[in-house]
């Protein structure tokens, strides 16, 4: 089937700049990856992936990490699970 349907979008620059970093790295261009969502929303019938409102504890993490508090540093896996006490 050709492909003859456009899609014109604005995206903020940093963003694009960034996914296309990534999507390099995963040897495919912008395009294919737009392709490969759209055909994962037709497959799942809606969005490949949850979309969830934060509930507050996840909100209160979301806000710790982005200001870069209550963080606990580990050595390791194990002195992490020790710290946890798992």
């Amino acid at each position: 089937m050709a492909k003859t349907a456009m899609i014109t979008t604005r995206v903020d620059p940093g963003l694009k700049s960034d996914a296309e970093k990534v999507l390099h790295k995963l040897g495919i261009s912008t395009t294919e990856a737009i392709n490969l969502f759209l055909s994962q929303v037709r497959l799942c019938d809606g969005l490949p992936f949850d979309v969830k409102i934060p509930n507050k504890t996840t909100l209160k993490a979301m806000r710790n990490a982005e200001a870069v508090r209550n963080f606990t540093e580990a050595e390791d896996a194990e002195d992490m699970f020790r710290k946890l006490g798992i």
